[in-house]
């Protein structure tokens, strides 16, 4: 992984979000993606029929409601809550749900009704930029339909429509619950990729510090990770509870034969929330590591320079006793008195040179 240098910027307060006291059920988006083209992708199949529409105009997706086909609503860009109230008034959605769809900073949850579920989730997926991406995804699932809501274009749901197109798998022979099923699958599995990219971000601080290969900026690496793998949490943690209560309801919108592969979702969303909570544990000991690593270093200069000022002291000890302005000392008036000293310095110095080797000091 390539080491990204920073530029330092001087310290700039973060924009306050203001909170509107709006009504209960009052469609306001919150997101930051305000001039984004609300765009419209319906997927309409059965077993032996597939259809597919790109649209701008949230009417053209009024003629594929009550049919026999499974249809499959993806809307992209939520700032235009008009296409938003429009489309949940023609499904018979609750205010509070319309609400909820562009509310942005969303707790991942689902909400029971009669004639539909509601479930809101975070997609996650790295940029281009290998910065971490979290997306606000609502998704309702009536008896023969299922709308998905995006604050933009590109998401994690590729090879699902592939299988749609191809008619491979099981979803093109299913309803609209196993619909469900596969995009919250697809999100999860993709949860994986995400912690994969995280652990390699990981195992490259650790070698740094192994190798006592320490960049200045490693410090704020770790920080960033540290924020990073909060937000990941933030989205996991909650879906688990969210596929847990999906796994036992008993609304008759889900098969029972769907049951099984919700509860094998709920596996896979536990195992990755046990990898984060690991990962998060190994971020939080990174600082620790380079704490550590410092100290080891300090005291590698500090054992040189104790190790220095011990051979010296006593040879400034003999220079000293022997630099005196005394007119009397018997040894100065040797005639090979200067090379004595230097003798008897050198014999000093090598002694606790060896000492020191012996005490593995050195």
């Amino acid at each position: 992984m390539a080491k990204r240098r920073r530029k330092t910027r001087p310290f700039q307060r973060k924009k306050k979000t203001t909170t509107k006291n709006l009504a209960p059920g009052t469609v306001s988006y919150t997101g930051k993606k305000e001039n984004a083209v609300t765009t419209l992708e319906i997927i309409d199949y059965s077993k032996d029929q597939y259809d597919l529409v790109h649209s701008e105009k949230i009417e053209d997706a009024f003629q594929f409601k009550g049919t026999d086909h499974v249809t499959w609503i993806n809307v992209n860009g939520l700032n235009n809550t008009h296409n938003i109230e429009t489309l949940g008034e023609h499904y018979q959605l609750h205010p509070l749900i319309q609400e909820d769809i562009v509310t942005t900073n969303q707790r991942p949850k689902m909400d029971e009704f009669e004639a539909y579920l509601f479930i809101v989730f975070k997609m996650l997926h790295y940029g281009e930029d290998n910065q971490l991406i979290n997306e606000h995804v609502s998704m309702v699932m009536g008896h023969d339909y299922v709308l998905t809501f995006q604050e933009a274009d590109g998401d994690v749901f590729d090879s699902l429509r592939e299988r749609i197109e191809s008619g491979k798998g099981r979803v093109r022979n299913a309803g609209s619950d196993y619909l469900m099923f596969a995009i919250l699958d697809a999100v999860v599995d993709n949860y994986f990729s995400v912690i994969e990219t995280l652990s390699e971000k990981i195992e490259f601080l650790e070698d740094q510090l192994f190798e006592d290969k320490i960049e200045e900026d490693i410090t704020q690496d770790i920080q960033e990770l540290k924020k990073e793998i909060l937000r990941i949490r933030r989205a996991i943690v909650p879906l688990r509870e969210v596929i847990n209560r999906i796994e036992k309801t008993e609304t008759a919108l889900i098969e029972s034969r769907t049951q099984n592969y919700i509860r094998d979702l709920y596996d896979h969303i536990i195992q990755v929330s046990e990898s984060v909570d690991i990962y998060r544990e190994m971020i939080w000991g990174l600082m620790d590591m380079y704490m550590t690593t410092i100290s080891n270093r300090m005291n590698e200069v500090m054992k040189v320079l104790t190790i220095m000022a011990t051979i010296f002291i006593p040879l400034t000890f003999l220079a000293g006793i022997y630099g005196m302005n005394f007119e009397y000392i018997p040894e100065l008036q040797l005639k090979y008195g200067y090379f004595y000293l230097w003798g008897a310095m050198i014999l000093v110095f090598l002694l606790l040179v060896w000492y020191f080797k012996r005490k593995k000091w050195l």
